[in-house]
């Protein structure tokens, strides 16, 4: 599903203009960034947390040469899923 379905789904939903509905999600995805940025964790009840976590410097081969290379450390975005989440994904048949 891209932004542009989600924004579709919630327009016809709410009865509002996929115009205002695009500028309200991107609002709240701009929202959720800025949180993380400025304070490396946000949690959304019932649906999960995002926090923001520290990936440490690894040696990794490359697969073509063999080759060890250094990979540096990073920031990376971490996301696990609320309760609710989980046991309506648990749910779905394999």
């Amino acid at each position: 599903m891209t932004k542009k379905e989600i924004v579709r789904q919630i327009a016809d939903k709410l009865g509002l203009t996929q115009l205002k509905t695009k500028e309200i999600v991107q609002h709240t995805f701009d929202a959720i960034i800025e949180t993380l940025i400025a304070e490396k964790r946000i949690e959304l009840r019932n649906f999960g947390v995002f926090e923001v976590r520290e990936r440490r410097a690894r040696k990794a081969r490359n697969p073509r040469t063999g080759e060890k290379v250094f990979v540096p450390g990073r920031m990376v975005v971490s996301f696990k899923p609320g309760k609710e989440m989980e046991s309506l994904v648990a749910k779905l048949p394999s």
